[in-house]
């Protein structure tokens, strides 16, 4: 069973209740990923396999709680949520070139690209099938997540364009890519516990900010955590020239100021970064720099914001716990 310490839940009652559904829907997530064929299989499996937080599922489970939290319909949604965060961890994968993921080889490492693409097509259709059951309302807002998702990735690949803002430019590939599904899951466990349409946009308001937040917090893991914290290799965004916000903001103060250690600096992360012993020296220096800083303190203000959302909520733990799972997140940049 889920340790419910693990959980960032303000009351242990509260906590130990979410922890037995977290572990039904990991049975269902275990028995949706399955396939006859084992390479298939072992393909699907491996990601689900590797563990991970669960953020989504235990964020619609919380949200459920606002309402009746015990209807099956929740469980359910808290499945197709993880499942398509799952789909996108092997696509995402796929076109950052990452290593590894939560600690262990990434599925395009073992199985090659094709593979990858396609077993993360599978899970999206599987997780397409579950949200089926819940309604043409559900599976209207899997399409327009998952519509975000791809917007999200494409921006990410196309970049702002010679007139855009980059940093803003970036933020809304955030809102689409991370904070879209974190939104959604908020949305579906607090629609399918019953609970009124002021309370469900409350929580998917508070779900995109803490996206975002989320996101700018794992930046900041890139570059100053091992790879035991962020299940990655640090530095892999950087290796692989992936934007992330200190580095965008690096890039606008040395446009801006001209700062010639910024100058510098920009020049080696446009360069040659393959080696090694070069990578981590850039790694130093910008985990030395106030632009890492900069990033925490934007995680920061827009979980203050996110938490602010919540004050139409009714006093209790699961306000309470929605509180410290917000600070949880920022908590993993600290």
């Amino acid at each position: 069973m889920t340790s419910p310490t693990a959980l960032p839940l303000a009351d242990p009652v509260l906590a130990e209740r979410i922890a037995g559904r977290l572990d039904v829907v990991e049975d269902r997530l275990r028995g949706a990923v399955a396939y006859a064929d084992q390479l298939v299989d072992d393909a699907a499996h491996h990601l689900a396999n590797a563990g991970g937080k669960r953020l989504r599922p235990l964020l619609t489970l919380l949200a459920a709680e606002l309402g009746d939290g015990s209807r099956d319909e929740v469980l359910d949604a808290a499945v197709v949520v993880e499942l398509t965060h799952l789909a996108s961890l092997y696509h995402d994968d796929v076109m950052d070139s990452a290593p590894l993921r939560r600690g262990a080889p990434a599925a395009h490492e073992v199985w090659g690209n094709n593979v990858a693409i396609l077993v993360g097509d599978l899970l999206f259709a599987r997780a397409s099938t579950t949200v089926a059951h819940l309604g043409p309302e559900a599976v209207l807002i899997q399409a327009g997540t998952f519509e975000r998702l791809c917007l999200g990735q494409l921006h990410e690949s196309l970049g702002p364009g010679t007139d855009g803002d980059p940093v803003q430019h970036y933020l809304q590939v955030l809102a689409d890519k991370t904070a879209s599904l974190i939104a959604t899951s908020a949305r579906l466990g607090a629609m399918y516990g019953g609970c009124t349409p002021e309370v469900v946009e409350t929580v998917a308001a508070f779900g995109e900010r803490i996206g975002v937040a989320f996101q700018l917090a794992d930046d900041v893991l890139d570059l100053t955590s091992d790879g035991d914290v962020s299940g990655k290799t640090p530095g892999t965004d950087l290796r692989e020239q992936v934007p992330t916000m200190p580095v965008l903001l690096l890039r606008e103060r040395a446009a801006t100021t001209g700062d010639p250690d910024d100058v510098a600096l920009v020049a080696r992360l446009d360069g040659d970064l393959s080696d090694d012993t070069v990578l981590a020296e850039v790694l130093a220096a910008l985990r030395a720099h106030d632009v890492v800083r900069d990033t925490r303190a934007r995680a920061i203000a827009l979980v203050s914001e996110a938490v602010e959302l919540l004050a139409p909520l009714p006093d209790g733990p699961v306000k309470d716990s929605f509180v410290s799972f917000a600070d949880a997140l920022v908590d993993r940049a600290a």
